[in-house]
């Protein structure tokens, strides 16, 4: 039986799963010996937050018989909490600030699955903090902090992704009709790490296709 386990269940994944809960369904259900999130008539509901390759077999082989939605939170707003040794707590909002394309990060692990029309994809904006204890190694100037839990604030907004044409949506306006990730970069406002993530996605799902390459660059263009 495959499952997280409830001892070890996170806060912001408890909270989604109360929030996506309604009367009728079967929480933390039995499914061809896996341990779904929610059990609903005709679909299965699994709360991701994160590493989507943990759960690759599960999700390839549950879309052969079940309609799957995965929900997905990304990080719109993010406030850090550090607990200090001493017991000093201190909060501030982190100015990082993420919208649905950060979901590129975990959907390396099959963007393909997208095309499966027993699959779809939510994609789920939330305000949360990060809530931080000094990590076991520190570093020369200081601690290093780590995460232990990630604490749900609330819902900003919503998207579900039900085939490579709604993963399209996802590109920024104004890209230019021919592209590398360095543009595709630029237009998000995002790290080039996570553009090339977005790219082998999108490329992937059928939504853009390399035309070129300048150097080590690949060029692409919407199909």
């Amino acid at each position: 039986m495959t499952s997280i386990g409830l001892v070890r269940e996170g806060h912001l994944h408890a909270a989604l799963k109360r929030l996506y809960t309604t009367p009728g369904d079967v929480v933390e259900a039995h499914v061809d010996g896996y341990l779904v999130d929610i059990l609903r008539a005709g679909l299965i509901i699994e709360i991701q937050t994160s590493n989507f390759s943990s759960i690759q077999r599960k999700m390839r082989d549950l879309v052969r018989r079940h309609r799957v939605r995965l929900v997905h939170p990304v990080s719109a707003e993010r406030w850090l909490v550090k607990h200090s040794a001493s017991g000093k707590v201190e909060r501030r909002r982190s100015p990082k600030r993420g919208g649905f394309e950060q979901v590129f990060e975990e959907l390396v692990s099959f963007p393909g699955l997208l095309a499966d029309e027993n699959f779809e994809l939510e994609v789920v904006a939330v305000r949360e903090e990060h809530v931080r204890r000094p990590a076991r190694k520190r570093g020369r100037r200081g601690p290093r902090w780590a995460t232990v839990e990630r604490r749900l604030l609330g819902v900003v907004d919503r998207k579900i992704l039900r085939g490579p044409s709604d993963l399209s949506d996802l590109l920024p306006p104004g890209l230019p009709e021919r592209f590398q990730t360095s543009h595709l970069a630029a237009s998000l406002g995002r790290p080039r790490w996570l553009a090339q993530k977005a790219a082998y996605c999108l490329k992937e799902a059928g939504v853009i296709t390399q035309v070129g390459k300048t150097g080590n660059a690949r060029i692409y263009s919407r199909r």
